[in-house]
């Protein structure tokens, strides 16, 4: 997952690099855009945790992997916090900028921590166990 300092982000910089960006709200009909079409072509999504309490962000992304198919780059924006990334990127986001304050070096040192799960996630679906029996039965 690739980690953005608060001052760093800048929306408007990627849109001069030519990439399409769609901010969704944390109350928006996913199924009702992906009909619409209005995610296609889009190469960023960034979503939305305004206080760090509400996990409607984690849904949508795991929605918009999964049901939709969004292939491009997911991003976490509002009230990120180092102990919700690990959650993040097992839900399908690929970036995440920080909320104010927060020290990036420690977000980097939360992914080692955690380096495997039993789970299976947004990015990996199969449960450990389920990988392990495929690679010993290849």
């Amino acid at each position: 997952m690739k980690i953005i300092a608060a001052r760093a982000d800048s929306t408007s910089a990627s849109d001069l690099n030519g990439l399409k960006t769609l901010h969704i709200a944390n109350d928006a009909d996913l199924a009702a855009l992906a009909a619409d079409g209005a995610l296609q072509g889009v190469d960023r999504i960034e979503l939305e945790f305004p206080k760090f309490t509400d996990g409607r962000a984690f849904s949508q992304a795991v929605a918009l992997r999964r049901r939709h198919g969004f292939t491009g780059d997911l991003r976490a924006t509002g009230d990120v916090l180092i102990d919700q990334l690990v959650q993040m990127a097992r839900s399908g986001f690929s970036s995440a900028v920080l909320a104010e304050g927060v020290d990036a070096a420690a977000a980097e040192r939360q992914f080692q921590r955690y380096a495997a799960f039993y789970q299976g996630d947004a990015l990996q679906p199969l449960p450990r166990f389920a990988r392990d029996t495929a690679r010993a039965a290849a």
